[in-house]
């Protein structure tokens, strides 16, 4: 990839990660607890796909239960949203 690519790479990322409501969130539901997580922001869906993983294997480690995944074009109000 020459420089001038890989720069407007860059530039067009970081100008979507700036523009909130342009953004891709990974949400995560849980049954036990009954809680919803963000993660993000990602430049894209694919992005946030490929990362997803690692926030679902982190929540297993955690014991967690009833995991669920949708990728989402949103501002999240609040990261982690506790609902017991």
């Amino acid at each position: 990839m020459l420089f001038s690519e890989n720069f407007q790479e860059t530039s067009v990322k970081s100008f979507i990660l700036e523009q909130p409501k342009l953004a891709w969130w990974v949400e995560i539901k849980t049954t036990k607890p009954r809680c919803t997580y963000y993660f993000g922001p990602f430049a894209s869906a694919k992005e946030a796909h490929l990362y997803h993983y690692g926030y679902v294997e982190d929540l297993m480690e955690e014991k967690a239960h009833g995991i669920s995944v949708e990728i989402k074009h949103l501002q999240p109000q609040s990261l982690t949203i506790e609902e017991d």
